[in-house]
């Protein structure tokens, strides 16, 4: 099975002039975890895309690959 990219946080956080830290820091989340997220190794769950799409504000859609 083949690994694709589900979500577009390195993009949006890019876009937005964002680094992992600062949203890591934001979250209260491990900068690691930030990492495997934004690399789509991990995908974070809803609720975690939620409180994401509402630090860097933006419609939640925008952090989903369609």
């Amino acid at each position: 099975m083949q690994n694709k990219d589900l979500n577009r946080l390195k993009v949006v956080l890019a876009d937005k002039k964002r680094t992992n830290k600062w949203l890591a820091e934001q979250l209260g989340k491990d900068p690691a975890t930030i990492s495997k997220w934004c690399t789509n190794s991990a995908q974070p769950n809803l609720e975690n895309l939620v409180e994401i799409s509402k630090c860097l504000e933006v419609d939640i859609n925008e952090l989903i690959r369609k």
